[in-house]
């Protein structure tokens, strides 16, 4: 097994003059060598092909003793030094200090084919940003994290990437719901990719620590090696940096919203410098479709990181991004200008997604009807995939009743649609059909177009809960149907047409399949 090895992170920034792997505020430096945790009987569960050859591997290098002692952690790389980052953030609103890599570590960085490659293990064990954690990842953690990686993915999602995961062989105890009911659980470890794991907070602990030399050596890193579109020079540099920053994370909120998935838990360490949908933890999708909505139990009192609110935490971190880069600018009226246009920019790329979600070609009316149909969907509990995804079925010469029926099946309770409700879908069906009347495109044209844009299949909590049911008892079956599965969500595949279906009853409240903590 054979890697083209490139370091660059550990190479062109300063470590950590510590050595020793034990819990401490690391200073003057972006990371601390450390080495994975040995486990006790790995035993490689699911990989993902496509990452495989992404990085320069074999169906026949997976197979090696070597992959599975590289990728579990109980073997270095030759001439290679595992790391943990070193970063800080805000949590829930809140300056948390340093916070770092607890549970993850760093492999090494891969070129093939001109693209980069960062690996890095999820729950190998400690590392000098463990604070009072294990380090370590349990099986239905890992299980969600690498097929909604590979998910978002083909769904067009910017996002890191999973390249395999593992079970330990280990037990690990975890407080599942936070509530005193501690149990040990099968112990696991996913290797994740990604061009770079820098995330907004790898600036913000540099400059809470006034450290304007390190944070001017990360910036210039980033912009040199991911940035290499932006040619300026001096201040301007880093104007641009931000402004560039801002547009990919308003592409991928966007991209949220259009799938309706839901990250849970955006703290500014959680947020990608790169505009990648990073640290998949109590994330979820939406089932009917509600503004108010959040996955994590630990944010269901204040709902901070709701599905409506994405857009605006998005905005407020790149404000405290802009606090972070500050001293490499010293001057808050340009930082300012690029933040004050981030709502604009956001509100035009999202009427353009849902324009598209809604098959219209011309802007002129779109905006009432998106408007009006945000409200309607929330009189009676209704499927956000499923109703997009039928919407395509319409034709313009369809009456409003024709056309309820079509989308009849994103209902959860058909018999509520009834009455005023069934008025205001009727009220809402009749202006869209005028709008299509008035539209170039055949009605075969546009729900092609539609298809490309509404998924028919989303990894939907109940459905990574079956899989993690059945892996626990040691049948890994439903992973690979689900990843192959989620590797085209834009096409009909009639072999697996009875996951496109509503989340069932059992699944509304139970634990992993409604609401997640944060708990690995």
């Amino acid at each position: 097994m054979k890697l083209q090895i490139d370091d660059t992170f550990r190479k062109e920034l300063p470590g950590d003059k510590v050595l020793e792997n034990h819990r401490r505020q690391v200073v003057d430096a972006c990371f601390s060598y450390v080495e994975p945790k040995k486990t006790s009987n790995p035993k490689l569960i699911h990989i993902s092909d496509e990452m495989l050859q992404e990085i320069g591997l074999t169906k026949e290098d997976a197979t090696s003793e070597d992959f599975l002692k590289f990728f579990s952690g109980n073997q270095v790389y030759e001439n290679t030094h595992p790391y943990a980052m070193c970063y800080g953030g805000h949590q829930f609103g809140n300056w948390a200090g340093q916070l770092g890599d607890g549970r993850a570590i760093n492999l090494f960085e891969v070129l093939h084919n001109n693209q980069r490659w960062a690996l890095q293990l999820k729950g190998a064990g400690e590392t000098p940003y463990s604070r009072s954690a294990d380090g370590l990842a349990v099986l239905r953690s890992s299980v969600r994290e690498h097929l909604c990686s590979e998910a978002m993915f083909h769904l067009g999602v910017p996002t890191t990437r999973s390249l395999s995961f593992s079970l330990s062989g280990d037990k690990v105890m975890r407080d599942v719901m936070y509530n005193g009911n501690p149990a040990y659980e099968k112990g696991a470890v996913v290797c994740r990719a990604a061009q770079s794991f820098i995330r907004f907070g790898n600036f913000e602990i540099l400059a809470s620590r006034e450290n304007h030399q390190t944070l001017q050596l990360l910036a210039d890193y980033t912009i040199n090696y991911f940035y290499p579109e932006i040619t300026s020079e001096g201040k301007q540099k880093y104007l641009d940096f931000l402004t560039e920053v801002r547009n990919r994370t308003i592409d991928m909120i966007v991209h949220w919203q259009r799938v309706g998935f839901v990250h849970g838990v955006m703290n500014t360490d959680n947020m990608s410098i790169l505009g990648l949908t990073i640290d998949y933890g109590p994330y979820g999708w939406l089932e009917g479709f509600d503004y108010q909505w959040t996955p994590n139990t630990t944010d269901a009192q204040h709902r901070r990181y709701r599905y409506g609110n994405q857009p605006y935490i998005g905005m407020w971190n790149l404000y405290k991004l802009a606090n972070a880069l500050y001293p490499l600018v010293e001057d808050a009226t340009p930082l300012q200008k690029i933040l004050e246009e981030y709502e604009k920019l956001y509100l035009i790329e999202y009427e353009n997604m849902m324009q598209a979600k809604l098959g219209l070609l011309s802007s002129e009316d779109s905006s009432e009807i998106i408007s009006q149909l945000e409200k309607v969907l929330q009189l009676s509990e209704t499927d956000y995939t499923i109703f997009f995804r039928n919407l395509g079925n319409i034709n313009k010469n369809d009456t409003p009743e024709n056309a309820i029926n079509k989308i009849e099946f994103a209902f959860y309770n058909p018999e509520e649609i009834k009455g005023e409700i069934k008025n205001e879908w009727g009220n809402w069906f009749s202006n869209y059909l005028k709008v299509l009347k008035t539209e170039a495109l055949s009605d075969e044209e546009r729900k092609k177009n539609m298809n490309l844009i509404n998924p028919k299949y989303v990894l939907r909590n109940y459905m990574a809960q079956l899989a993690i049911d059945d892996a626990d008892k040691g049948d890994y079956e439903l992973i690979d149907e689900l990843y192959q599965l989620l590797k085209k969500p834009y096409k009909e595949q009639p072999n697996y047409e009875k996951w496109f279906a509503k989340r069932p009853e059992w699944a509304r409240n139970k634990i992993g399949c409604s609401m997640l903590s944060c708990s690995s």
